[in-house]
């Protein structure tokens, strides 16, 4: 029995679209399109999370494709595509969300997140759908969402994550562990239809 781990299968899943991305690499747009069509759904996913509204998610996927057809040359097999194309995608997202100046709330008091609520948890349970995580993660205030987001949704560790917004690792675990709690928090307090 062959244990896969993620981090092999995204280097496989690479291997098997390996002649596509080189024929991107050489110009040719056909090939840049059957690239887009393997990772624009996946890659919109994560500008929505982020940017929080169809036009800005649709505009940051074209501007992460151009950005990644035009470093295509910098990139190494030695990773995932899907790995370093969501890397450009998560750092132009938070590129354009510091251009746009918004206010991203960082709390440096670790200690007044670490106490956890010990509400209903059963009730917290019933309501733990990804889809209600992304109704109630909207609620969120931006800082904490885009965290909340890179590390739950996107596998990120605080560490990365730090790095990416260049903040404490103390920050980023902070401001995680609010986002959780307030996600708990409207998940406790809302009954979220699946539809």
């Amino acid at each position: 029995m062959k244990i896969t781990t993620q981090k092999s299968a995204d280097l496989e899943h690479t291997e098997v679209h390996k002649d596509v991305i080189e024929k991107c690499r050489k110009g040719s747009a056909r090939a840049q399109y059957e690239l887009y069509n393997l990772y624009a759904r996946a890659m919109y996913n994560i500008c929505l999370r982020m940017m929080r509204s169809r036009e800005a998610a649709e505009d940051m996927l074209q501007e992460a494709f151009t950005d990644a057809f035009g470093k295509l040359g910098s990139f190494r097999f030695d990773s995932g595509f899907g790995s370093w194309l969501k890397r450009i995608v998560i750092n132009n997202c938070i590129n354009e969300i510091n251009r746009r100046k918004t206010d991203l709330e960082f709390f440096d008091d670790m200690h007044l997140f670490e106490q956890e609520d010990e509400t209903d948890d059963r009730e917290y349970e019933n309501q733990m759908t990804v889809q209600n995580i992304k109704k109630a993660m909207e609620f969120l205030p931006e800082g904490s969402r885009i965290i909340f987001s890179l590390y739950l949704l996107e596998g990120y560790d605080h560490v990365e994550i730090s790095q990416i917004l260049n903040i404490s690792e103390s920050n980023s675990k902070s401001q995680y562990m609010r986002a959780k709690n307030r996600v708990k928090e409207i998940l406790t307090q809302t009954n979220y239809e699946t539809r």
